[in-house]
């Protein structure tokens, strides 16, 4: 709900941002609070899998796990990707106990574990990328998301059509008034993020020969966006 308040007389103050609203309504102003957003597309691909083994022995797991590691760091230098950018988020050995004979306190076997996460701007190369890496040895667990990264200039785009709506509205009242509305003396802004689906438009695939491959599963859709709200307070002097 749009609120709108004003009170006549003279009063002087310089702007405020990001405070509490002033004790009273200020003479010879219009208030007014709006509300603005802004629908941000993820910048972001985010590429996610694990590589894994269980063997009798820790060392025949682990081996294992480490020459699947670096199958994965030859497929991002083919893709001409720095295997640096793949940070490794977890890293476990699960050794695995014969609980139908408690007497037994050796383990029967092991697992190695470890999971990396890679980020990428370039949502094509990410796409190619994560079907290369399902044919890793020893992998599982690879998804493929879309994250916005640059937060701060979403909320920036928000407040500015906060503020744009706060002016109009103000703009509206003082000219039916009779008014002008003049500088702008106080401010404050808060800000609010949420994600929700955006429905994703697919264009039909014509097959140019009986055997092409088909599309990606996330060619020609969009992403889900992030929406950004963002409420603004202001109180502009009327003349």
């Amino acid at each position: 709900m749009h609120k709108l308040a004003v009170v006549l007389a003279v009063a002087s103050v310089g702007a405020v941002a990001q405070q509490q609203p002033p004790a009273q309504l200020l003479e010879n102003t219009v208030q007014v609070h709006a509300d603005g957003k802004f629908e941000a597309a993820p910048d972001t691909a985010v590429i996610t899998l694990s590589l894994s083994d269980k063997e009798a022995t820790q060392d025949a797991a682990y081996r294992n796990v480490s020459v699947a590691a670096e199958q994965l760091r030859t497929i991002l230098r083919q893709n001409k990707i720095d295997p640096k950018q793949a940070q490794v988020s977890s890293y476990a050995i699960s050794p695995e106990y014969d609980w139908k004979n408690p007497k037994n306190r050796k383990p029967i076997a092991f697992t190695v574990q470890t999971t990396a996460t890679l980020k990428m701007k370039d949502f094509n190369a990410a796409n190619k990328l994560l079907v290369a890496l399902s044919e890793l040895q020893y992998a599982s667990n690879q998804s493929l998301n879309y994250t916005l990264e640059d937060i701060d200039s979403a909320k920036k785009n928000a407040i500015a059509d906060a503020y744009k709506n706060a002016r109009g509205y103000a703009d509206a009242f003082a000219g039916a008034s009779g008014r002008r509305v003049g500088d702008l003396m106080y401010a404050s802004v808060d800000t609010q993020e949420s994600v929700r689906p955006m429905p994703m438009m697919a264009r039909a695939y014509e097959m140019k020969a009986a055997n092409a491959a088909p599309p990606a599963p996330t060619e020609d859709m969009g992403q889900q966006t992030t929406t950004i709200t963002a409420q603004v307070n202001a109180v502009f002097r009327l003349q």
